[in-house]
């Protein structure tokens, strides 16, 4: 008889519905909630495994972090959708890492509405007394949350006059957005990448309510990757720089987002993060189909290089 060492690789399939609060514009859910469905997803794979986030906190001391996040949404997802959530971990990677895919059903069979995959460490938390030693099933996925970044700006100083094109917004992390009385999680991080994106549209002349209003045109992401590098201290302040240095096909822009604490004086980049967006049309017959970007608006997300 042998014993398992390492998380089994079958897949787990997970049912639910986006929550209402995603569908901010018609009935269509934002980027955001496709990431959450993935999450509870890989959080049911675990819960059948015995290995829910409760009983790793209580027995063996060790908080659930997902750490990387890469998805592409080819389709949307409908407020009154029943989204199928299938999630199996890859085992030609080390840890705990997945590949999830999300599938809804209008009556014409499965449409494929993300491709994803994720990564999650399971930290060691310091305000628990274990019940138990951590099986090795469980340790294959212990580690903790460290920078290997040494390459970018040192100081805030710095960060500021390293691309003065760069929009950057610096804010307070609540509570709210952390987990396990200390740490901003992944969701806090999708909500950030959210709202930077919504400040950056507003400092470049283009706010997402005046847009809708004139041309009927919202935001829409394709693509998003979000990957933990440090951990972010409920309290402190993130610096949060987005740049966006190209159009494509004059339909979708690639952004980027990073993520710095200072502490010291010293900046530690706790994360990075990277979205293609575009503009869908919200009313008329073009519904649903892209905008394509005009010289104002191609100039003003350019920043008027």
């Amino acid at each position: 008889m042998t014993t398992e060492t390492h998380l089994p690789t079958e897949t787990t399939t997970y049912v639910g519905r986006p929550r209402f609060e995603g569908a901010n514009i018609r009935t269509w859910i934002g980027f955001k909630h496709f990431t959450y469905l993935m999450e509870e997803g890989v959080l049911q794979y675990l819960r059948d495994r015995d290995l829910g986030p409760t009983k790793l906190y209580r027995d063996f001391g060790l908080g659930v972090e997902f750490v990387d996040s890469s998805i592409q949404l080819p389709n949307t997802i409908d407020l009154d959708d029943e989204v199928k959530v299938q999630v199996t971990r890859d085992e030609r990677k080390l840890g705990w890492a997945f590949s999830v895919r999300m599938t809804v059903d209008r009556g014409d069979g499965p449409i494929t509405v993300l491709n994803g995959k994720t990564r999650v460490q399971l930290i060691h938390e310091v305000d628990t007394t274990p019940r138990s030693s951590v099986p090795e099933t469980v340790a294959e996925a212990v580690s903790e949350i460290t920078s290997l970044d040494t390459t970018g700006p040192q100081t805030l100083a710095q960060l500021k006059s390293e691309d003065p094109n760069a929009f950057l917004w610096s804010w307070r992390i609540p509570y709210f957005y952390c987990h396990y009385s200390l740490r901003l999680q992944h969701s806090g991080y999708v909500r950030a990448v959210e709202e930077v994106v919504d400040r950056f549209l507003f400092d470049r002349g283009l706010a997402i309510e005046e847009v809708l209003a004139e041309r009927g045109w919202i935001p829409v992401v394709s693509r998003s990757r979000i990957t933990l590098l440090e951990d972010a201290l409920m309290g402190e302040t993130l610096h949060t720089v987005m740049r966006v240095d190209e159009v494509i096909k004059d339909v979708m822009y690639p952004a980027k987002i990073d993520m710095y604490v200072e502490r010291g004086g010293t900046l530690f980049h706790t994360a990075t993060a990277s979205v293609v967006h575009g503009y869908a049309v919200s009313r008329g017959t073009e519904a649903g189909t892209l905008a394509t970007f005009d010289d104002e608006t191609r100039t003003k997300l350019l920043g008027g290089r």
